[in-house]
């Protein structure tokens, strides 16, 4: 990958500091991350069993999610928020496998997230990528990446894949109203978060989160199925990301440690 001079570094990276975005592709095995990333990737995953799976299992079911919406649900429009660096089956791989025409819009607060977007979608047209707040939703929308680009007016999906879990409690249920509050009927919301059933890792890796990234809580099934708001949920509905339509058949009472630290769920807005 090329990066232009212009581009680098972007003037608020700190290389000190890990990033969530960063600190997630360093869990996955990928090379867009620094030592202070590897290094709370490594630390993590030594204390909460797991750890890396959970985050290969984020991606699948990200893929799975994609595919159903892009291809039996006939999206084309997707607003990707805390989307994280460019990775193996991102969204616009797999939407536009479906629809080549699927419009995709990417955002993320690491400022590596747009330099690394930029080259990677250089030729991409219906693809952007943009820095940005997701806890500030008037900001993201009236963004030029997003305004005119996506028409809110007709179907679209709006995704917080791996993000719910970084709103606070404070702001959770206005950010979150606000995004499903844009969408028309037709439209779907697809999220995930770290949850919390009770097990002691999942509540230990929302403190460790929030120690080191500012950010992290882990919410009950309960809690993640109420910012679905209104919309209805379609099948399974929020459960583990592993048994949310697996490709291959999943035992609900075997569960690895991994595989019970994250849930998933998309909701369609029916009126």
């Amino acid at each position: 990958m090329v990066i232009m001079a212009d581009d680098w570094p972007p003037a608020e990276l700190d290389l000190d500091k890990p990033t969530i975005a960063r600190a997630y592709d360093a869990l996955l095995g990928g090379k867009d991350n620094f030592a202070a990333d590897r290094a709370l990737a490594d630390q993590t995953s030594a204390l909460i069993p797991g750890l890396r799976e959970s985050a290969v299992e984020n991606r699948k079911v990200l893929v799975r999610g994609i595919r159903h919406l892009a291809g039996e649900a006939g999206m084309d429009q997707f607003l990707d928020l805390g989307s994280g660096l460019p990775t193996v089956e991102n969204t616009h791989q797999v939407a536009q496998r479906e629809n080549p025409a699927a419009r995709v819009v990417y955002v993320d607060i690491d400022p590596l997230v747009s330099v690394h977007g930029r080259a990677l979608l250089a030729d991409n047209d219906v693809t952007r990528v943009m820095t940005g707040d997701v806890r500030d939703p008037a900001a993201v929308l009236s963004d030029p990446a997003v305004e005119g680009f996506l028409d809110f007016s007709r179907p679209a999906v709006i995704m917080m894949v791996g993000m719910l879990h970084y709103l606070s409690p404070d702001v959770v249920d206005g950010v979150v109203a606000a995004y499903r509050d844009v969408l028309a009927p037709g439209s779907h919301l697809f999220m995930t978060s770290l949850v919390d059933t009770g097990l002691p890792q999942q509540q230990e890796l929302a403190r460790i989160t929030r120690e080191n990234l500012g950010e992290g809580w882990a919410r009950t099934p309960a809690e993640i199925e109420a910012q679905f708001g209104d919309f209805a949920l379609i099948e399974p509905g929020v459960t583990y990301t592993a048994l949310w339509r697996p490709d291959a058949p999943a035992d609900p009472d075997n569960l690895t440690p991994g595989e019970q630290l994250g849930m998933a769920g998309i909701a369609v807005r029916l009126r």
